[in-house]
This record gives C-alpha cells, sequence and structure tokens, in this order.
C-alpha cells in the first residue's frame, strides 16, 4: 500500500516527502518495527510515540505518520490527530473486517467477561463460528490466544478482526473498556449489538468522576443505529440492564433499538422467582419471546444479569429461548469468576476477579446467602490506580465478612504497605474490630492463613485477581496465580 492511499482517506493531512511510498505493515511500537513497515507516532498517557521515531526508521520503518514534523530521513503522513488516525488508517488497511461478521460489544464496570462468554457460548451451540475478545483471552474458532489488556490498540484489534473475518467468523463478541472508547480504539467498528451492564466506581484515577466515567461508556451506544435500514439482518441494538440508572442516558444517546433487561424494574427481559444456592442459580425468565425456567452453574444475582443480558443477545439474533436455556445451562464457569478451588477440604473456596467495591458486593452478598459458617475474605486493591476506592472496598468487605486478610493485588510502582494502610479506614467504618482482620502484604502468606483458619461449612473468598497468573510488583511480573496458591495450601494443610 502507498502513502497517498492513506492520505486520501484524510480530509487534513499532507505528505512530506515521496507520496508513493510502499508500506506492508502498520505498527504504534517502535520495538516491533520490522523493515518496510508504517510506524504511527501516537503521543499516549505515559511517553509520546514521536520520541521513538527513529528507532522505528533504524529498524527499517518506510514512512511514519506524526502530528508534526521529525528529523529522520522517510517520507512522513502528517495528521491533525494521530490517535484518530490510527483508528482510519487500520479500517482502511485491513479492508473493514468488522463490515464481514456481526459485532457484539459488551461493556460496563463488571460482568463484561463473563457476558461474552456466555454469549459466544450460545452462539457456537447453534453451530456459528465465533471469535471472542476480552480480559482473559482472544479466540478465533478453537485457536486461543491470552490477552493483555480489555480492549485492543486500534491497529491489533483490525489486525485480529482481520484474521477472523478470514476464518469465517460469523460473529465476534467482545469487552469494550471505557479506556477503549475514550481513546478512540474501536471507532470505525460497526457493533451490531451493544450490551451495558453496570456502572459503578472504577477507573477514576483515568476518568478522573464518574460522570465522565458514564459519557466514555455511552460512546459506545452513541455511536450505533445511527441510519436505519429495512434489512433486519442489518438492524443495531443496544441491550441496557434497566435497573441501573445509567441506562436511561445511553436509552437517549443511541439510535440503535433499545431492549431491556433486569429483575427489578419492567424489562422486555425480566428474571422472576430467583434462587441462589452454591451449586447454582435458577430463575424464570420471561422474554419478548417467549418463558423458560433457567438452572445456571453460575452463583449469585449478579450472574443472573449477566445471563439476561446474553439472553437478550441471542433472542435478537433469532435464537430459540428454548436453545439459550440449553446452552446457558451446560456452562459449568468462567475462569476466576466465582471459580470454584475445590481440593477436597470441607469448606469452599471461592476465586472472583472483583476488584471494584460493586463487584466485592456483588461476590459476597452472594456467599451471604448460602454461607453456613464464617465467610474468611482475602482481597487488596491494585497501585497506581483509583485510590478512592481502597476504603470503600475496605468497608463492603468488612461488612459481610467474618475475618478478613487485607493484602496485596498487584502493587505495582506503589509500597504494597501504603495500599493496604489506605484500606483500614473503611475497615473502621464498618465497625469492624482490629481482633478480625489482618494486614499481610504477603499474598501467597495471606491465602495460605485464610485456607488454615477455614472449617467445615466456612466459605473463603479470594478476591482480585480471578484469572490472572501474575502478580506485578516494582515493574516485574511474577508467576501467581490465586487458584493454584489455594489449591497448593489446601493440600499443604491436610498432607500434614
Amino acid at each position: 500500500m502507498q502513502l497517498k492511499e492513506l492520505a486520501s482517506q484524510l480530509a487534513v493531512s499532507r505528505i512530506l516527502g515521496d507520496a508513493e511510498t510502499e508500506f506492508t505493515g502498520i505498527q504504534t511500537d517502535s520495538r516491533k518495527v520490522r523493515p518496510g513497515d508504517l510506524f504511527l507516532c501516537i503521543p499516549g498517557l505515559v511517553t509520546d510515540g514521536h520520541q521513538y521515531a527513529a528507532k522505528a526508521v533504524e529498524l527499517g520503518a518506510a514512512a511514519l505518520v506524526v502530528e508534526h514534523d521529525v528529523d529522520v530521513n522517510v517520507p512522513k503522513l502528517l495528521v491533525k490527530d494521530s490517535r484518530y488516525a490510527m483508528a482510519v488508517i487500520a479500517n482502511y488497511f485491513y479492508g473493514y473486517p468488522s463490515r464481514e461478521m456481526k459485532l457484539i460489544g459488551v461493556t460496563g464496570t463488571n460482568g463484561k467477561t463473563t457476558s461474552t462468554y456466555l454469549i459466544d457460548a450460545i452462539l457456537s451451540d447453534q453451530g456459528l463460528r465465533t471469535g471472542l475478545m476480552g480480559t482473559i483471552q482472544m479466540k478465533i474458532g478453537s485457536e486461543i490466544t491470552l490477552m493483555e489488556r480489555t480492549t485492543l490498540e486500534a491497529i491489533d484489534l483490525q489486525r485480529n478482526l482481520r484474521l477472523m473475518a478470514d476464518a469465517g467468523t460469523d460473529y465476534c463478541v467482545m469487552e469494550v473498556s471505557s479506556h477503549a472508547l475514550d481513546l478512540g480504539r474501536v471507532k470505525g467498528c460497526g457493533f451490531r449489538t451493544g450490551i451495558f451492564t453496570n456502572l459503578t466506581q472504577d477507573h477514576l484515577d483515568y476518568h478522573e468522576t464518574m460522570e465522565q466515567y458514564q459519557a466514555a461508556k455511552g460512546l459506545l451506544f452513541s455511536r450505533m443505529g445511527n441510519e436505519f435500514h429495512g434489512d433486519p439482518s442489518r438492524h443495531s441494538y443496544a441491550v441496557l440492564n434497566a435497573d441501573d440508572p445509567s441506562s436511561d442516558y445511553y436509552a437517549k444517546q443511541t439510535a440503535a433499538q433499545v431492549i431491556t433487561y433486569g429483575i427489578d424494574r419492567q424489562a422486555d427481559v425480566r428474571a422472576e422467582d430467583i434462587q441462589i444456592t452454591s451449586k447454582g442459580t435458577r430463575f424464570r425468565c420471561v422474554t419478548f419471546r417467549g418463558t423458560a425456567d433457567f438452572h445456571t452453574r453460575l452463583v449469585g444475582k449478579f450472574n443472573v444479569y449477566n445471563a439476561l443480558g446474553a439472553i437478550s443477545a441471542a433472542l435478537l439474533e433469532g435464537i430459540p429461548i428454548e436453545a439459550v436455556k440449553q446452552s446457558l445451562e451446560a456452562v459449568q464457569s468462567v475462569d476466576g469468576r466465582m471459580e470454584v478451588v475445590d481440593g477436597g477440604q470441607p469448606f469452599l473456596v471461592l476465586v472472583d476477579y472483583a476488584h471494584t467495591p460493586d463487584g466485592l458486593e456483588n461476590a459476597l452478598s452472594t456467599i451471604k446467602q448460602f454461607a453456613a459458617g464464617r465467610i474468611i475474605t482475602v482481597f487488596g486493591c491494585g497501585g497506581d490506580r483509583d485510590r478512592k476506592k481502597r476504603p470503600l472496598m475496605g468497608k463492603v468487605a468488612a461488612s459481610y465478612s467474618d475475618y478478613l486478610y487485607v493484602t496485596s493485588d498487584n502493587p505495582r510502582s506503589e509500597d504494597p504497605r501504603s495500599i493496604l494502610e489506605d484500606i483500614i479506614p473503611g475497615i473502621e467504618q464498618a465497625g469492624m474490630s482490629s481482633d478480625r482482620f489482618e494486614l499481610i502484604a504477603d499474598r501467597r502468606e495471606a491465602i495460605q492463613k485464610a485456607v488454615a483458619q477455614a472449617t467445615s461449612d466456612d466459605v473463603v473468598l479470594i478476591a482480585g485477581k480471578g484469572h490472572e497468573t501474575y502478580q506485578e510488583i516494582m515493574g516485574v511480573k511474577h508467576d501467581f496465580d490465586d487458584r493454584k496458591v489455594a489449591k497448593e495450601a489446601i493440600r499443604g494443610r491436610y498432607r500434614d
């Protein structure tokens, strides 16, 4: 592809150098540049890609995309906004792959991963070829690649969508983060359906206020449905949680057809007669396309919401409710989401990704409904992230737990002990006495102590990291999997 082709896609741009310069690939990370690539200089939150222009040229970059001229001897495409240009260029270079499949995006604070897994399971069971992109992994058919962020940058996202399209994918189900929406990573993606799970406090280190956070999520819906079609296969849908106040805001933002789901308020897809146990959840689902009784292995009211969103999306694709029921009831679990760790112990150990106040309360309030013994909670908060939520999480944990082990999550560049100290005011506000909680910076030790303390009928919740298989300390990622550590602690206890 030639540089002048890209210039034709951007109304305000200028080529400095040979307009017919050919390039064969696109990169935004100078370390990944190969001879013949186009390197995009993107101003970032931490570093500015323009600083790496010379390095990219050394590695063989044939041309650059820049917001201002840089002193390197290759042709450059000068643009007003290189981040916006990246989305335009990525879509054009990879041939607009989202047009070749139906794209379902899930956004919200909690429940994105579980929701995408449920939707993927339902579609796959119908013989449809699916792709999945999210916090844990990318899946194209049966091929799985682990992921490092919830939603990829536009270049990588479009590249993977092209791989999916070339593999004959019918549907891609994607988690869409607020960061991705705010930074324009999914611009150009033609979403068939957007699903909103919930909005609670998180990421205020980036968005600063809940209003800004809400608005970022709303970008998914405001970009949908503005062109109406007579062909139902080209309709777009906004699937909104009727029980969350933000849904009213998103309904006004979108031109897509709005379908609601919920429990407490009237909705197009509604759960009734909910029964929650440690083995799963039963509920009756009343929908605009029939009624069915569900018995899923997923535990908790929050998982009823996740199921309702998935049911709504499936019904919109014409899948009969009985087929949806069969698929959801076959799902065993989702990695790191209320996942049972079974080492033959006489008490229940659960690992959950809950890393927000609302997520932690969802997990603990669910456990409270069925726990016959004590609730022992191991949790922490991530470093270099929203500090305001630390005491909030402490208060939630103390309100529902009989004993707490406050420990490290991913401390990153922060002193682990200072993070723990930030959590204490919330614990004290909940009225928990000092003899009912311990501060243990070493997460392995905290898990071991929780397992050692538990007796028959107790429930141990290990919250915060879920599916993650590492712990980041001072910029270094160490191997660490809560599930493995818990199982080792169980085996060690009963072996001894």
